[in-house]
């Protein structure tokens, strides 16, 4: 079944627009585990714009007491934040090519460019036991070059589908992402999801592909848990999860 890795990024933020330590990003995690996610995941960016490196130390603190529970740190290798994984060693380790001053991730690798690049990171990371994914686009070719990198994963950006969602064109996006999840299957490549994923729009992306081993998923889950609470929200993704792997999505 397709798990809940839940991104406490937006906490983050909103922490920061004051001096007070409120809303407290370790709290919403345990929160989010309680209620059912499955793990964490934060984007810490050089700017420390949301989460910041004492946030990381501190998550991977509180999740030695929750060792079902993964910890999966998203980052553009070349911009400082290979040092604070080396450090943390988080379960995951999702390379994302993101410019320092980037509003938000907005594309996935481009692995003829940037392969080599990447060969070397990659190998360390798996050297010292953290697994590997790479932010890709619903690209069929690129999946080839991502197992022949040694990446274990690629997380598949997901932001084109929820564009998508709910107009004439989502029927051939999602079959983009079908297709491209069936050729990461075949080099042998697990499979994650994420950016701009809703409680509107999971269900289907779940139901249509489930060889997704989890979705990551931070800004609309924070947007609905200010209507609804934090964990009734995260209950309901998990839910939403359960029934499209059981096909009732």
């Amino acid at each position: 079944m397709t798990v809940l890795s839940v991104n406490l990024n937006k906490v983050a933020l909103l922490r920061n627009a004051r001096t007070l330590g409120i809303p407290s990003v370790t709290r919403a995690a345990g929160i989010a585990i309680a209620a059912g996610a499955r793990g964490i995941t934060v984007h810490p960016r050089p700017d420390g714009r949301h989460i910041r490196t004492e946030d990381v130390h501190a998550l991977a603190a509180l999740l030695k007491d929750h060792p079902g529970i993964e910890f999966n740190i998203e980052g553009n290798p070349f911009h400082s934040v290979i040092d604070l994984v080396r450090a943390v060693r988080p379960h995951q380790f999702t390379l994302v090519p993101d410019e320092p001053a980037a509003y938000t991730s907005d594309h996935g690798w481009n692995l003829a460019r940037d392969g080599e690049r990447l060969r070397p990171i990659i190998a360390a990371m798996k050297q010292l036991g953290i697994r590997v994914s790479l932010f890709m686009d619903p690209d069929v070719d690129a999946m080839r070059l991502a197992a022949a990198l040694g990446a274990d994963r690629v997380e598949l950006y997901t932001e084109p589908y929820a564009a998508a969602y709910g107009t004439p064109r989502e029927d051939a996006v999602l079959a983009d992402y079908v297709a491209a999840a069936a050729a990461a299957v075949r080099a042998g490549l697990g499979l994650n999801a994420g950016h701009d994923l809703s409680q509107r729009n999971l269900g289907r992306l779940i139901a249509a592909i489930p060889a997704i081993s989890e979705v990551s998923i931070g800004h609309a889950l924070t947007a609905e848990a200010l209507e609804d609470g934090l964990a009734t929200t995260v209950r309901h993704y998990v839910r939403i999860l359960h029934e499209a792997g059981q096909g009732r999505a």
